[in-house]
C-alpha cells in the first residue's frame, strides 16, 4: 500500500479548502493501490485553515500560522497518526505534496510567508522517512514508481 497526500487524490483538504488533484494519483486510490491521508486534518485542524509554515531556530522546530499562532501540536499529532497507519499497512512508499509543512520533502517554505523555499522536510515527511519509508512527491513519483516495475 502507498500513502498519498489526500489533496493529490482530489480531496478538498488543502488549507484553502481546495485540492491539488493529480488524476493518476486519484486513480491509484480508486484502484485500491493507495490510501489518501491528510496529516493536518488527522491532527485536528479544520478545512479551510490558516496557512502554516515551519520556523526553525537552532534545534527547535515550530509550525506557525500566518496569524502567528503555534500549530506545532496538531502537526505533530497528524504526523504520528500517519506514521502509525503506515506501519499497520506496511507502507514502503509515500507520495506527498511538495513544499508542505506536513508533507514537503527536500524543500519547504521558509517560514516568512513570502513564497521562498529552503532545504528541509515537513513533519510527516520527516517522520515517515525516519521509519524507512521512501518519500516521493507529485513532481517525481511517476518516473520513480515506473522504474521499480
Amino acid at each position: 500500500m502507498i500513502i498519498v497526500s489526500a489533496c493529490l487524490a482530489g480531496i478538498k483538504c488543502k488549507y484553502d479548502g481546495k485540492d491539488n488533484l493529480m488524476p493518476e494519483i486519484q486513480q491509484m486510490v480508486l484502484k485500491g493501490e493507495a490510501i489518501p491521508l491528510c496529516p493536518e486534518q488527522i491532527g485536528g485542524l479544520s478545512t479551510p485553515r490558516i496557512p502554516c509554515e515551519i520556523i526553525k531556530k537552532g534545534n527547535s522546530i515550530k509550525v506557525i500560522g500566518e496569524n502567528q499562532k503555534d500549530y506545532t501540536k496538531q502537526f505533530k499529532i497528524g504526523s504520528i497518526k500517519v506514521a502509525d497507519i503506515a506501519k499497520i499497512l506496511e507502507c514502503e512508499i509515500a507520495i506527498l505534496k511538495a513544499n508542505s509543512p506536513s508533507c514537503g520533502y527536500g524543500k519547504i517554505y521558509d517560514g516568512t510567508f513570502s513564497g521562498r523555499k529552503i532545504m528541509g522536510n515537513g513533519l510527516t515527511a520527516e517522520l515517515l522517512a525516519s521509519k524507512g519509508i521512501k518519500i516521493l512527491n507529485e513532481n517525481n513519483y511517476h518516473s520513480t514508481l515506473h522504474t521499480q516495475e
